[in-house]
């Protein structure tokens, strides 16, 4: 009998021990870095000089509100527009067609692909020396690649969106094709019996059964897209840029004492994603009281 009582959790002891060590160590660790903390450099007393020196300083104020609001808008629109479509792509795949398994296949075929690759592809086809620019130019659009838009390394993110979106919309894509094969049609047959028309059914019907499954994908897209620095380092400029690149520079910066700038700009990432999840879990919990 008591066997049974601690065996759950000693089988999961490892797994939470190795938790709290990596992950909590390793952000206790970096916390205190934020702080100043810099014993190899005589650092020992704790401060906030170096969020103040982030967010208020002349030096990079204008850098850290301006990289923010670009990191906002690149993670929403990236986690709206990949929902949106993959939405879109799996109610079309989700018919009987000729075809359906080598669309489903093509549709998916990016999943494993790593960001990097995907943000390299962006510049060999959306550049203004890219793939596309050049077959306009065959084609006589335009006279030179200058005149194809800026859609990779522009001020407003438009290139790192695309990247994010090119990747994401699989992921989104899978989750809600897979709600769709286990719900079923008798839902929006019932709602079709009723008078509802096809509209009426995907808004009352279809949007309120997958949309559970569609926020969990959400907040982990968004936290992906809020806090990964490769993508934007490729395919970003200089200013603004996201927070997290931001970060790296501090990183590798020649003087050590930088790093507690970037600790800082790191600590501040993980705080705004942890809110934002947090309220996520209010909401989905205030939601499943109502139904």
């Amino acid at each position: 009998m008591s066997w049974e009582r601690w065996r759950i959790p000693l089988m999961l002891g490892p797994t939470v021990l190795i938790i709290l060590v990596l992950f909590f160590g390793s952000l206790g660790f970096g916390f205190l870095q934020s702080l100043g903390f810099q014993p190899q450099l005589g650092n020992t007393e704790l401060n906030f000089d170096a969020y103040i020196s982030v967010m208020f300083s002349e030096e990079h104020s204008s850098r850290f509100w301006a990289g923010l609001l670009l990191t906002f808008w690149v993670a929403f629109a990236s986690t709206f527009i990949s929902a949106a479509l993959a939405i879109a792509i799996a109610l079309l795949l989700r018919r009987t067609f000729f075809g359906k398994r080598l669309a489903v296949f093509l549709f998916q075929l990016n999943l494993p692909i790593p960001h990097l690759v995907i943000a390299i592809g962006m510049i060999l086809v959306f550049s203004q020396s890219g793939l596309l620019s050049r077959v306009a130019g065959e084609l006589g659009l335009i006279s030179s690649p200058r005149e194809f838009p800026v859609l990779v390394r522009d001020s407003s993110g438009i290139g790192i969106i695309l990247a994010y979106v090119w990747k994401e919309i699989a992921f989104f894509g899978i989750i809600v094709m897979a709600i769709l094969q286990s719900l079923g049609e008798d839902y929006e047959a019932a709602a079709q019996s009723l008078g509802a028309n096809r509209w009426q059914r995907f808004r009352y019907v279809t949007l309120p059964l997958i949309m559970p499954g569609l926020m969990s994908a959400s907040i982990i897209v968004f936290a992906f897209t809020f806090g990964t620095y490769e993508v934007p380092r490729i395919l970003g400029v200089r200013h603004p840029e996201m927070l997290p690149v931001m970060a790296l520079d501090f990183f590798l910066n020649p003087d050590l004492n930088a790093r507690a700038e970037g600790m800082a700009l790191s600590i501040i990432i993980a705080v705004i994603v942890l809110i934002l999840v947090l309220i996520y879990m209010y909401i989905s919990a205030r939601t499943i009281r109502r139904g």
